[in-house]
């Protein structure tokens, strides 16, 4: 097993195989997306990429895995979906697919609408052991005796009663996120803008208390930034990061030299 709470230059499927197996808690990360960044022209291999990580993933565990697609020639790749399916062909269950609204956008083709969304895909080894689901979200409903209405399996809709959720309360968060994206990072994290594509600090955090515990150890292989890394250390949780960019690398290690 690799020293814990540090990121290490090498490529991550050699360093994911230095794992012991069923090791991680949680991953969470973002690999690059078809070809719409170059990262200094270093290239990964999807299958052993996601072998290792069903490999190395505790029982209970969770991969959270941010993935878009390129658009070329008017056909968009879904790479992001076949990615997907992959995992769950090798074991991993689709526990949930979360939107990431970027509250920004790329310029597509003119006759395209604007995209402005990723997927998320909460990827679990069975049913996850840690579930902190957030409540942020306003309820709307006026008391706890409300009814609504449900739709049945033979298409009749019926009235259930004793929806517990009072107005004021802060209820359930529904899965899309809106974040800020490159935007939303701490003033003393300057050293992000030299990253051509920045993890939002609060999705990390966001991903990591609904799906750790303290003292837990989260992976992110593509290490990036460091981003996973800061919010895992912020949150009392272990880390350990693979980046093959020595220049990022540098990167992130500044960013979680801040941290006291």
């Amino acid at each position: 097993m690799l020293e814990l709470n540090k990121i290490y230059c090498m490529d991550n499927v050699a360093g994911m195989s230095l794992l012991d197996e069923k090791s991680i808690d949680l991953t969470v990360t973002s690999p690059p997306y078809d070809n719409l960044r170059t990262y200094n022209g270093f290239t990964w291999d999807f299958e052993n990429v996601a072998k290792q990580l069903f490999r190395i993933t505790k029982d209970g565990g969770v991969v959270v895995w941010v993935s878009g697609d390129a658009t070329i020639k008017y056909n968009e790749t879904g790479t992001s979906f076949r990615q997907a399916l992959y995992f769950k062909e090798i074991g991993f269950n689709l526990y949930d697919t979360i939107i990431y609204d970027k509250n920004g956008f790329r310029f597509p083709h003119s006759g395209m609408y604007h995209q402005v969304f990723e997927y998320m895909f909460i990827l679990s080894k069975g049913k996850p052991k840690t579930i902190n689901l957030i409540e942020d979200r306003e309820c709307q409903w006026g008391d706890s005796h409300s009814a609504h209405w449900k739709r049945e399996i033979n298409g009749e809709l019926t009235i259930r009663k004793g929806y517990n959720a009072e107005k004021g309360r802060l209820g359930r968060r529904y899965n899309i996120w809106r974040y800020s994206g490159a935007n939303q990072k701490s003033k003393d994290d300057q050293e992000t803008i030299k990253h051509p594509a920045k993890f939002p600090e609060q999705l990390a955090r966001d991903h990591i208390l609904s799906w750790s515990s303290e003292n837990d150890l989260v992976l992110d292989p593509f290490v990036g930034s460091g981003t996973s890394a800061k919010m895992s250390k912020l949150l009392k949780r272990n880390y350990i990061g693979f980046e093959i960019s020595q220049e990022y690398v540098d990167i992130a290690n500044k960013r979680l030299s801040k941290i006291v």
